[in-house]
């Protein structure tokens, strides 16, 4: 079986208004991916994936990148527990 990861994102730079979140919702969903992304009232975005190791890595990577109108500057990845109940992958308002 698969190793599960659980990793806190939060992300700077231009990444609100530019799509950012709806992207990580499909690139997450797309991967396996389990969690939510949300604007804060910083201006930096911040994300909790979960799922498989490789997947997780492979979303960190993309992250760096991002949609094409953003310019992700600063990337920062912590591992933690998983919450209990996470299914799906959300965009928090």
């Amino acid at each position: 079986m698969t190793d599960e990861k659980t990793v806190a994102v939060r992300l700077e730079g231009r990444v609100q208004g530019v799509w950012f979140r709806a992207w990580t919702q499909e690139e997450a969903l797309a991967r396996g991916l389990r969690g939510h992304v949300r604007n804060e009232t910083d201006g930096s975005v911040t994300a909790l994936l979960s799922g498989p190791e490789e997947a997780v890595r492979g979303m960190l990577e993309a992250l760096h990148d991002g949609p094409p109108a953003a310019r992700v500057e600063k990337v920062e990845a912590r591992e933690v527990e998983a919450p209990a109940e996470l299914h799906g992958f959300q965009i928090v308002r």
